[in-house]
């Protein structure tokens, strides 16, 4: 901790206001500008990936353009709603059970990745059935393009200096404001480069070089199995919430517990997605 002391000059958290605009009562928040331009960049690649024909099997896409383009106000719902109830359900249960007004205060933040990915598997399921789209196809364009969402929320909790990892000493340590005196990991962006970054582009190596889609499910599995596994790894560098702390034996995270069962599903999803070819 001495040494650690002793860098406190040279690891500051750099000035960066959280709010992007302020317009009399109107803050426009990084935050929010992260998920804003993450859904359309998402929503711009998964354009590419329905339009490109070569990319499906018998050089015919199940999806249109189109259909992402309708498709992108559903996502956003589920996106939004879901990532607000996952919160509320996996780590903010007790507070909100003791004052139940406090579900609606979306200003105090807490947003739940889990949650939000629940939210936006309804909206793929419900928007499937009522497009007549095989609905592992629309999983496998959609995943293709969450990491575009999960780096740029990353970033965003950085820069709210948010979500920060435990004590350390190694040299790209920060001192958050809110995180005390002492250097952290600064998780937000492992969690950027991993989920976000190096998954997006082991997603993409799968579909443009390995013909993926022709195999529906393959994408989403690999997604849901890349995703837990780089979500596991940083959570033993990530600070757990202050109010759940570690669950049993003192090392496991709620963010560990919530990642395990996608493991199992996203094993099952690339099993058995070419007896769906």
């Amino acid at each position: 901790m001495d040494y650690m002391a002793a860098m406190l000059s040279l690891m500051s958290f750099p000035d960066i206001d959280p709010v992007l605009i302020s317009l009399g009562p109107l803050h426009i928040r990084w935050y929010g500008i992260a998920y804003v331009v993450g859904i359309l960049l998402g929503w711009r690649y998964a354009r590419r990936l329905a339009a490109n024909t070569s990319l499906w099997p018998g050089g015919r896409s199940p999806i249109t353009p189109l259909d992402m383009d309708d498709f992108l106000v559903w996502a956003t719902i589920g996106i939004v709603a879901g990532g607000r109830i996952g919160y509320i359900l996996f780590y903010d249960f007790a507070a909100i059970a003791a004052n139940p007004f406090r579900a609606l205060e979306i200003w105090n933040g807490g947003m739940s990745f889990h949650g939000g990915v629940l939210g936006t598997l309804l909206a793929m399921v419900l928007f499937a059935r009522s497009r007549k789209i095989p609905v592992f196809n629309l999983f496998d364009v959609v995943c293709a393009v969450v990491p575009v969402g999960i780096f740029f929320g990353r970033v965003a909790n950085f820069i709210n200096a948010e979500l920060w990892g435990r004590l350390t000493d190694v040299p790209w340590a920060f001192v958050f404001p809110t995180g005390g005196p002492f250097p952290r990991h600064p998780t937000q962006l492992y969690e950027a480069a991993l989920e976000g970054l190096l998954l997006l582009a082991v997603l993409a190596a799968l579909i443009y070089r390995r013909g993926a889609l022709a195999s529906p499910g393959l994408i989403a599995g690999c997604f849901l199995i890349g995703y837990a596994l780089s979500r596991i790894a940083v959570e033993f560098y990530r600070e757990p919430d202050a109010h759940i702390g570690f669950l049993f034996g003192g090392w496991l995270t709620m963010g560990m517990v919530l990642s395990t069962p996608m493991i199992a599903v996203g094993l099952w999803a690339v099993l058995s997605a070419r007896s769906r070819a």
